[in-house]
């Protein structure tokens, strides 16, 4: 059954925080630790998929977060280097990724499915007015959210297809990729650092996708 709506994923598919790397990096630096930035972005990548964010974040969540992330790669989490990083990456602006304008050329009905909070509605259509989304299924407002395969049922109720007519794409492989197939889905997952070699179910860029709603 060929693909007839592409629903996506939103925080670090259509949208991240740039900013986060810089100033994660100077504060390590200032505490006499230099990373490079690849490595802290694919140790970070590797830690969310274990550590799942919740829809409101707090500096509770933040410090056991960075914790996981500074035992990752040798760093001992004293107070004062957790605390300098919450401070100095809490409040970031979301920005938008270079390929999003890719998608203005997808003949076919776009849709988010996202764990956020009720502000992403705005915030897409603010940082990414040329794109009409026909719905945005947000988890704090349905009281659900990935990987519970009852948010991925709600987005096909309202969506009105069936499963396979749908195509998820996000960034997280355990979030995203396997609960959108155990339902039904297609499923692309968002590669763009190239950090899932192995897996058959990825792309680099939104660019990919134009050749599949086009058929």
């Amino acid at each position: 059954m060929p693909i007839n709506y592409i629903l996506l994923d939103a925080a670090n598919t259509l949208i991240h925080k740039p900013s986060l790397w810089i100033n994660m990096t100077k504060v390590l630096e200032e505490s006499g630790y230099i990373i490079d930035v690849s490595e802290l972005k694919m140790k970070h990548k590797i830690i969310s998929e274990l550590i799942q964010f919740p829809d409101v974040t707090s500096e509770k969540f933040y410090n056991t977060f960075n914790k996981e992330l500074l035992l990752s790669m040798g760093i001992l989490p004293t107070d004062s280097i957790l605390s300098k990083l919450f401070h100095s990456c809490k409040y970031l602006p979301w920005e938008i990724f270079d390929d999003i304008h890719y998608l203005s050329e997808v003949n076919l009905p776009i849709g988010v499915l996202s764990n956020f909070n009720s502000s992403l509605t705005e915030l897409l259509k603010n940082k990414i007015p040329e794109i009409k989304f026909k719905h945005i299924i947000i988890s704090e407002t349905e009281g659900v959210s990935k990987p519970n395969s009852s948010f991925y049922q709600k987005a096909i109720e309202k969506i009105g297809l069936q499963p396979n007519e749908i195509l998820y794409i996000g960034d997280s492989l355990k979030l995203d990729i396997e609960p959108a197939i155990q339902i039904g889905f297609e499923a692309l997952l968002i590669d763009r650092n190239s950090y899932y070699k192995l897996s058959k179910q990825r792309i680099e860029s939104f660019k990919e996708i134009i050749t599949i709603s086009n058929k």
